[in-house]
């Protein structure tokens, strides 16, 4: 649902027939703009709250085209709004470039897409079954040009 402050600004679509994200839009108020200053975040509103069917979430991504050009992101990436979320999708921005960068009212500032969910019940173990990787963290694969040790 639109809220107030949003009502006058188009539903989140998909940009092509093709694009698995739909595009989320500032709701900032009208005639004022939100500058971020190089390394600042905001939670910038969207003026849309939805609801989901149990089993989904949304997942709040970046814009790879301000990420390229301004150094803008969203900073929880992916953001999760879960099936019971009621209030405003937000969209934590943070500018991570050079120079301050302005949100607009109406601007494309994120992308939102839809996923299925599978909830898993943990139970407790004393043992893991083995396997080749084991217990090795970052890097460890040999993805980074180096080779595991055995």
């Amino acid at each position: 649902m639109r809220l107030p402050h949003g009502a006058d600004l188009p539903l989140p679509d998909y940009a092509t027939a093709g694009a698995a994200g739909l595009d989320l839009i500032a709701a900032v108020p009208p005639g004022e703009p939100l500058t971020l200053a190089p390394l600042a975040r905001a939670a910038v509103p969207t003026g849309l709250a939805i609801a989901l069917p149990e089993g989904f979430e949304a997942q709040v991504r970046p814009r790879s085209g301000l990420a390229l050009k301004h150094g803008v992101t969203v900073l929880n990436a992916p953001g999760t709004v879960d099936a019971d979320y009621r209030g405003e999708i937000k969209v934590l921005l943070v500018n991570l470039g050079e120079a301050p960068f302005t949100v607009e009212r109406g601007q494309r500032i994120a992308q939102l897409v839809i996923a299925p969910v599978t909830q898993i019940q943990l139970s407790e173990t004393r043992d893991l079954e083995k396997t080749t990787r084991g217990s090795g963290g970052f890097g460890s694969t040999g993805l980074d040009g180096s080779k595991i040790s055995r």
